[in-house]
């Protein structure tokens, strides 16, 4: 390819990309793209760590994956100690990470996203409660007064990583404007799943833990009322404040979304941040479009990477901690943290000759069948009523079918259901039937995703 072709060929694909950011009435915003892109990239590493977890828990190597997660480590300072469980760090220490990510994001979507604007969020909002709402309903038709009823929560939730790891697989059968609703009514749905872990699935509670936990909410909200705009003192007291939520009965990982609550999403001295932004993008600018003397081109192409990179680095350290700390945790949690979930909690041993067996049970059933058909009816029937009511709109060229596929997807439940099971079924063999159930009904859920976009959508849709 000429040098000539490669121009051309860049500028089309730089306008593909502007062009991304409106679809009909459906705005897209840069920060979204990113976003699809990160979670696409990380979700193929989670499977990857989520099969090789199912291949070592059914080898000779199951009793060592077992005994490694169930070891023991922590701090000790004089009389103080906090030890738990490898598999107890990942579950509580890691996810608080991950927790607090999604606090960021929801924080972010709700101030300057898709649930910004009533509008625009009306549709993924009533679609993600109809998505939470009838799965549960049909949990409790299998396990109503049973000894499995309080796992209702497990089949409520969808996995960001891996639906949007389908849609990026797609490639155009999946439209732009799809990939946002489904991202919304993820984001929206994370919300209620986070709200029900910290009311239905909390141990005894300990006021005073409790009350330290709240003078450290009340820290934040100064230092935000302060416009106290380094994150470090955000992380430190959200650090201090998870130790807290740790000892009080309330789970863990709550933490994480409080503190993002109060992370400031906006500039502090706004005009003079951004005028030094600005003076500073243009130096870099400047030196980016004069050359002093002739080089090889490949010198030129280096050196202007490099400076590229630079205004990049510019315009993230003039950002809002919001976005910084979003920015910085985004490739860990992607990339770390949720893999290592992965790898630690679908260690499932799966008996082939008692499966059937297993997967009959109500607790499998009820798992199962709320994660395939009670997503995609809830959210299909939810999004239905919402425009049958005038309450919410289709975006520009959305077919019912579309919507369909997109309900579908939103069945893939991996993360955020194990992890709940994980909070409702203390028993080990419990929790290795509800955690099978969930890779059942989360691997139906993608088969049928699949199956419908592959057949409704047309290349032009996108």
């Amino acid at each position: 390819m000429s040098r000539a072709d490669s121009s051309v060929q860049t500028h089309q694909t730089g306008s593909a990309v502007r062009n991304t950011k409106t679809y009909g009435s459906t705005r897209v915003s840069r920060a979204l793209i990113d976003f699809l892109q990160a979670e696409a990239a990380g979700g193929i590493i989670m499977m990857g760590a989520a099969v090789l977890a199912l291949v070592v828990a059914n080898s000779a190597m199951a009793g060592a994956y077992d005994n490694f997660w169930h070891r023991y480590a922590g701090l000790s300072a004089g009389g103080w100690a906090l030890e738990l469980s490898l598999h107890h760090w990942v579950n509580d220490g890691l996810m608080a990470i991950f927790f607090f990510l999604v606090g960021l994001e929801i924080k972010r979507e709700l101030l300057f996203g898709e649930l910004a604007s009533p509008r625009r969020a009306a549709l993924p909002v009533i679609a993600a409660a109809g998505g939470a709402i009838v799965p549960a309903l049909v949990y409790v038709a299998f396990n109503a007064g049973g000894a499995y009823a309080q796992g209702w929560g497990v089949p409520m939730a969808t996995d960001i990583a891996f639906a949007v790891t389908v849609l990026a697989l797609l490639g155009s059968r999946a439209p732009l404007w799809l990939k946002s609703f489904v991202t919304a009514l993820a984001i929206a749905d994370d919300i209620m799943a986070v709200l029900v872990i910290a009311i239905f699935y909390s141990g005894a509670l300990d006021l005073a833990a409790i009350a330290w936990a709240t003078g450290c909410a009340f820290v934040l909200a100064g230092l935000n009322l302060g416009r106290v705009m380094r994150p470090a003192p955000y992380v430190l007291v959200g650090i201090l404040m998870w130790y807290f939520v740790l000892q009080s009965g309330i789970h863990a990982t709550i933490a994480g979304v409080v503190t993002a609550a109060f992370i400031p999403a906006s500039l502090g001295r706004a005009a003079e941040r951004l005028r030094d932004s600005a003076l500073e993008v243009r130096g870099l600018a400047g030196e980016l479009t004069h050359a002093e003397e002739p080089r090889e081109a490949w010198e030129v192409v280096d050196e202007r990477e490099a400076e590229l990179e630079d205004i990049v680095q510019a315009v993230i350290s003039q950002s809002a901690p919001l976005y910084r700390l979003e920015h910085a945790i985004h490739p860990w949690s992607a990339f770390v943290i949720l893999p290592i979930f992965a790898f630690a909690n679908a260690g499932i041993e799966v008996s082939l000759s008692g499966l059937g067996s297993t997967l009959a049970t109500p607790l499998a059933l009820g798992v199962m069948l709320g994660l395939f058909v009670g997503k995609q009816v809830g959210i299909t029937g939810a999004a239905w009523l919402a425009v049958r009511l005038g309450a919410g709109s289709l975006p520009l060229g959305a077919r019912w079918s579309q919507i369909w596929g997109g309900a579908a997807l939103a069945g893939i439940g991996f993360t955020m259901s194990i992890f709940i099971a994980a909070l409702a079924f203390p028993d080990p063999h419990t929790l290795q039937v509800a955690k099978l159930a969930v890779v059942v009904g989360s691997l139906a859920s993608a088969a049928a995703g699949i199956l419908l976009l592959s057949l409704v959508s047309r290349p032009e849709d996108s």
